[in-house]
Protein backbone atom coordinates (compact mmCIF):
# COMPACT_ATOMS: atom_id res chain seq x y z
CA UNK A 1 0.00 0.00 0.00
CA UNK A 2 2.62 2.30 1.12
CA UNK A 3 4.75 1.76 -2.31
CA UNK A 4 1.39 2.02 -4.42
CA UNK A 5 0.83 5.83 -2.59
CA UNK A 6 4.36 6.63 -2.82
CA UNK A 7 3.90 5.80 -7.16
CA UNK A 8 0.99 7.88 -6.73
CA UNK A 9 2.62 10.81 -4.84
CA UNK A 10 5.88 10.69 -7.52
CA UNK A 11 3.23 11.16 -10.71
CA UNK A 12 1.52 13.98 -9.12
CA UNK A 13 5.12 15.89 -8.62
CA UNK A 14 6.22 15.11 -12.05
CA UNK A 15 2.63 16.16 -13.55
CA UNK A 16 2.86 19.56 -10.94
CA UNK A 17 6.52 19.75 -12.26
CA UNK A 18 4.80 19.65 -15.88
CA UNK A 19 2.05 22.36 -15.34
CA UNK A 20 4.88 24.15 -13.94
CA UNK A 21 7.27 24.11 -16.97
CA UNK A 22 4.31 24.53 -19.24
CA UNK A 23 3.18 27.32 -17.69
CA UNK A 24 6.44 28.69 -18.05
CA UNK A 25 7.44 28.06 -21.73
CA UNK A 26 4.12 28.10 -23.27
CA UNK A 27 4.18 32.21 -23.46
CA UNK A 28 8.09 31.84 -24.32
CA UNK A 29 7.33 29.43 -27.00
CA UNK A 30 3.93 31.12 -28.49
CA UNK A 31 6.21 34.93 -28.63
CA UNK A 32 8.43 32.86 -30.07
CA UNK A 33 6.78 31.55 -32.56
CA UNK A 34 4.81 34.89 -33.17
CA UNK A 35 7.86 37.07 -33.86
CA UNK A 36 9.19 34.29 -36.09
CA UNK A 37 5.70 34.99 -38.23
CA UNK A 38 5.24 38.69 -37.61
CA UNK A 39 8.37 39.03 -39.52
CA UNK A 40 7.73 37.42 -42.52
CA UNK A 41 4.08 38.98 -42.61
CA UNK A 42 5.96 42.36 -42.04
CA UNK A 43 8.09 41.78 -45.05
CA UNK A 44 5.50 40.97 -47.14
CA UNK A 45 3.51 44.38 -46.10
CA UNK A 46 6.76 46.39 -47.00
CA UNK A 47 6.38 44.58 -50.20
CA UNK A 48 2.66 45.61 -50.95
CA UNK A 49 3.82 49.19 -49.80
CA UNK A 50 6.81 49.05 -52.32
CA UNK A 51 4.27 48.26 -55.03
CA UNK A 52 1.88 50.84 -53.77
CA UNK A 53 4.34 53.58 -53.97
CA UNK A 54 4.92 52.69 -57.81
CA UNK A 55 1.25 52.53 -59.05
CA UNK A 56 0.81 55.82 -56.99
CA UNK A 57 3.31 57.38 -59.23
CA UNK A 58 1.81 56.21 -61.99
CA UNK A 59 -1.92 57.03 -61.59
CA UNK A 60 -2.18 60.42 -60.51
CA UNK A 61 -1.36 60.30 -56.66
CA UNK A 62 -4.02 57.40 -56.43
CA UNK A 63 -3.70 53.29 -54.83
CA UNK A 64 -4.83 50.61 -55.84
CA UNK A 65 -7.54 48.41 -53.81
CA UNK A 66 -7.47 45.81 -55.59
CA UNK A 67 -4.59 43.12 -55.38
CA UNK A 68 -5.36 42.46 -58.98
CA UNK A 69 -4.75 45.38 -60.11
CA UNK A 70 -1.87 45.73 -58.01
CA UNK A 71 -0.26 42.35 -59.28
CA UNK A 72 -0.83 42.94 -63.16
CA UNK A 73 0.91 46.76 -62.67
CA UNK A 74 3.79 44.95 -60.96
CA UNK A 75 4.10 41.94 -63.32
CA UNK A 76 3.59 44.36 -67.07
CA UNK A 77 4.07 48.05 -66.22
CA UNK A 78 7.35 49.98 -66.45
CA UNK A 79 8.98 53.39 -64.78
CA UNK A 80 11.05 56.01 -65.80
CA UNK A 81 14.57 55.42 -64.51
CA UNK A 82 16.87 58.54 -65.32
CA UNK A 83 20.75 57.81 -66.28
CA UNK A 84 22.53 60.90 -64.67
CA UNK A 85 26.63 61.64 -65.90
CA UNK A 86 27.74 64.96 -64.71
CA UNK A 87 26.60 67.22 -61.91
CA UNK A 88 26.17 70.86 -61.83
CA UNK A 89 29.15 72.64 -59.60
CA UNK A 90 28.72 75.44 -57.32
CA UNK A 91 29.08 78.20 -59.55
CA UNK A 92 26.47 76.95 -62.26
CA UNK A 93 24.24 76.85 -59.35
CA UNK A 94 25.19 79.89 -57.45
CA UNK A 95 24.45 81.62 -61.72
CA UNK A 96 20.79 80.12 -61.30
CA UNK A 97 21.36 76.62 -63.69
CA UNK A 98 19.24 73.84 -62.58
CA UNK A 99 19.11 70.93 -64.04
CA UNK A 100 15.88 71.50 -66.15
CA UNK A 101 17.78 74.51 -67.49
CA UNK A 102 20.30 72.28 -67.96
CA UNK A 103 18.24 69.65 -69.92
CA UNK A 104 16.75 72.47 -71.94
CA UNK A 105 19.72 74.42 -73.08
CA UNK A 106 21.14 70.51 -74.29
CA UNK A 107 17.98 69.46 -75.66
CA UNK A 108 17.83 72.65 -77.79
CA UNK A 109 21.15 71.89 -79.15
CA UNK A 110 20.15 68.72 -80.13
CA UNK A 111 17.35 69.87 -82.12
CA UNK A 112 19.69 72.59 -83.74
CA UNK A 113 23.10 71.32 -84.15
CA UNK A 114 24.29 74.55 -82.17
CA UNK A 115 26.39 73.48 -79.11
CA UNK A 116 27.51 76.78 -78.47
CA UNK A 117 25.13 77.95 -75.45
CA UNK A 118 25.89 74.14 -73.91
CA UNK A 119 30.05 74.59 -74.07
CA UNK A 120 29.44 78.23 -72.99
CA UNK A 121 27.77 76.73 -69.69
CA UNK A 122 30.08 74.58 -69.12
CA UNK A 123 27.53 71.56 -69.55
CA UNK A 124 29.70 69.06 -72.04
CA UNK A 125 29.87 66.07 -69.72
CA UNK A 126 26.27 66.68 -68.33
CA UNK A 127 23.60 63.74 -69.39
CA UNK A 128 20.11 62.76 -68.31
CA UNK A 129 18.51 59.96 -69.80
CA UNK A 130 15.51 58.27 -69.12
CA UNK A 131 14.92 54.50 -69.53
CA UNK A 132 12.00 52.78 -68.83
CA UNK A 133 12.42 49.84 -67.23
CA UNK A 134 10.03 47.14 -65.87
CA UNK A 135 8.82 47.89 -62.20
CA UNK A 136 9.44 43.90 -60.97
CA UNK A 137 13.00 44.52 -62.14
CA UNK A 138 13.46 47.79 -59.93
CA UNK A 139 11.92 47.14 -56.63
CA UNK A 140 11.93 43.59 -56.21
CA UNK A 141 14.68 41.03 -56.24
CA UNK A 142 15.51 38.80 -58.87
CA UNK A 143 12.76 35.52 -58.43
CA UNK A 144 10.26 37.74 -56.70
CA UNK A 145 6.65 35.76 -57.11
CA UNK A 146 4.54 38.98 -58.37
CA UNK A 147 1.08 36.55 -57.01
CA UNK A 148 2.02 36.10 -53.27
CA UNK A 149 1.66 39.85 -52.62
CA UNK A 150 -2.20 38.97 -51.77
CA UNK A 151 -1.30 36.11 -49.22
CA UNK A 152 -0.45 36.56 -45.63
CA UNK A 153 2.40 33.82 -44.68
CA UNK A 154 0.92 31.15 -42.50
CA UNK A 155 -2.92 32.08 -43.19
CA UNK A 156 -3.69 29.07 -45.15
CA UNK A 157 -5.00 30.84 -47.80
CA UNK A 158 -6.05 34.17 -45.97
CA UNK A 159 -5.24 37.47 -48.07
CA UNK A 160 -4.25 41.05 -46.78
CA UNK A 161 -6.96 43.46 -46.32
CA UNK A 162 -6.12 46.24 -48.56
CA UNK A 163 -8.70 48.92 -48.57
CA UNK A 164 -8.09 52.80 -50.06
CA UNK A 165 -10.01 56.56 -49.36
CA UNK A 166 -9.46 59.28 -51.44
CA UNK A 167 -10.49 62.68 -49.79
CA UNK A 168 -9.85 66.24 -49.36
CA UNK A 169 -8.12 68.86 -46.88
CA UNK A 170 -10.22 71.45 -45.49
CA UNK A 171 -8.31 73.41 -48.17
CA UNK A 172 -9.19 71.79 -50.70
CA UNK A 173 -6.04 69.69 -51.61
CA UNK A 174 -6.68 65.89 -52.51
CA UNK A 175 -5.40 63.41 -49.83
CA UNK A 176 -4.89 59.79 -51.15
CA UNK A 177 -5.01 56.69 -48.48
CA UNK A 178 -4.00 53.46 -47.82
CA UNK A 179 -4.88 50.42 -45.59
CA UNK A 180 -3.34 47.34 -45.13
CA UNK A 181 -4.35 44.83 -42.65
CA UNK A 182 -3.33 41.18 -41.33
CA UNK A 183 -5.19 40.41 -38.00
CA UNK A 184 -4.01 38.15 -35.73
CA UNK A 185 -6.33 35.70 -36.35
CA UNK A 186 -4.77 34.74 -40.08
CA UNK A 187 -1.14 34.56 -39.25
CA UNK A 188 -1.27 32.99 -35.21
CA UNK A 189 -3.65 30.28 -36.33
CA UNK A 190 -2.97 27.03 -34.82
CA UNK A 191 -0.82 28.31 -31.89
CA UNK A 192 -1.96 28.47 -28.45
CA UNK A 193 -5.82 29.96 -28.94
CA UNK A 194 -5.58 31.15 -25.38
CA UNK A 195 -2.10 33.14 -25.88
CA UNK A 196 -4.11 35.03 -29.42
CA UNK A 197 -7.55 35.71 -26.88
CA UNK A 198 -5.00 37.14 -24.12
CA UNK A 199 -2.99 39.04 -27.16
CA UNK A 200 -6.29 40.45 -28.46
CA UNK A 201 -7.84 42.06 -25.68
CA UNK A 202 -4.14 43.56 -24.65
CA UNK A 203 -4.57 45.49 -28.23
CA UNK A 204 -8.38 46.38 -27.44
CA UNK A 205 -7.49 47.60 -24.34
CA UNK A 206 -4.88 49.66 -25.63
CA UNK A 207 -6.71 50.91 -28.15
CA UNK A 208 -4.43 49.40 -31.11
CA UNK A 209 -5.38 46.87 -33.88
CA UNK A 210 -5.03 43.49 -33.42
CA UNK A 211 -2.78 42.27 -35.60
CA UNK A 212 -0.18 43.93 -38.24
CA UNK A 213 -1.12 47.03 -40.32
CA UNK A 214 0.48 49.92 -42.42
CA UNK A 215 -0.60 53.03 -43.39
CA UNK A 216 -4.31 54.39 -42.02
CA UNK A 217 -7.49 55.66 -43.43
CA UNK A 218 -8.22 57.64 -40.62
CA UNK A 219 -5.42 59.70 -40.43
CA UNK A 220 -2.35 60.25 -42.66
CA UNK A 221 0.88 58.67 -41.98
CA UNK A 222 2.92 58.14 -44.85
CA UNK A 223 1.96 54.46 -45.06
CA UNK A 224 3.67 54.02 -41.84
CA UNK A 225 3.32 50.19 -40.23
CA UNK A 226 2.36 49.81 -36.41
CA UNK A 227 5.20 48.19 -35.88
CA UNK A 228 7.49 50.45 -36.97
Amino acid sequence: MKAVINIVLALCVCALAYICYASIMGPIKFETEQKHREKLVVARLIDIRKAQQEFRMRHGGKYTASFDSLIDFVKTQKIPFIMKEGVLSDKQLEDGLTERKAMALINKAKKTGNWAEVKAAGLENFKRDTMWVAVMDTIFTKGFNADSLRYIPFGEGKQYEMATKNDTTKSGAPIYLLEVKAPYDSYLNGLNEQEIVNLKDKQAKLGRYAGLMLGSLETPNNNAGNWE
